[in-house]
């Protein structure tokens, strides 16, 4: 039975959301294609009809999962201006966040890992982590854009290694002072 160009779609999709939610859950390394296609509700052999491998679906699915995070940011500065900036950081730094490493962004569950894999997967996070950069310079505080983009940077790593530490101290108090002094920490010229 011939599959048509929308379901294909659609399915492609599944599999990059399912990959996107156990890669950022259990790592690169601990995740299988079988895995994978279980998770999406399809077959192991359908894989190859999509991806060429598991380095290529690597690549994608992290791309696709910063893509969600950068599309949801933008949708938020958009309607709130600067205001969207401290949303974003609240959200961020939030226990829900720390909690849900397979909904949450893929720099903070993948970034480590990143460096080991692939060019492939490196240059595809690097792009989206410049897409990241570049919409939240746009809503940075400052006088030139080479400085918001240093104000963007510098947020981005504050929040990312909040997350990072927060979750890899394992002890809920003083992970949630962690994300509360990050939270005070970061600056947005208010």
């Amino acid at each position: 039975m011939k599959v048509s160009r929308e379901q294909m779609a659609v399915n492609r999709e599944r599999i990059l959301e399912a990959a996107g939610r156990l890669f950022r859950e259990r790592g690169f390394d601990n995740v299988g294609v079988a895995d994978v296609m279980r998770e999406a509700g399809m077959t192991h052999g359908a894989f190859y009809g999509h991806f060429a491998s598991k380095e290529a679906l690597a690549a994608e699915a992290a791309a696709h999962a910063l893509e969600k995070t950068t599309a949801r940011w933008n949708e938020i500065l958009d309607s709130a201006g600067e205001r969207g900036l401290r949303e974003i950081v609240d959200s961020y730094l939030s226990p829900k966040h720390r909690d849900a490493p397979g909904g949450g962004c893929a720099i903070a569950s993948l970034g480590a890992e990143v460096s080991r894999q692939e060019s492939e997967l490196r240059e595809a996070f690097a792009g989206e982590i410049g897409q990241m950069l570049e919409a939240l310079a746009a809503y940075m505080p400052g006088n030139s854009q080479e400085h918001r983009k240093e104000q963007a940077m510098a947020l981005l790593a504050q929040m990312v290694g909040a997350i990072v530490i927060s979750r890899a101290l394992g002890r809920k108090a003083m992970s949630d002072e962690v994300l509360a002094a990050a939270r005070k920490a970061v600056k947005l010229g208010s």
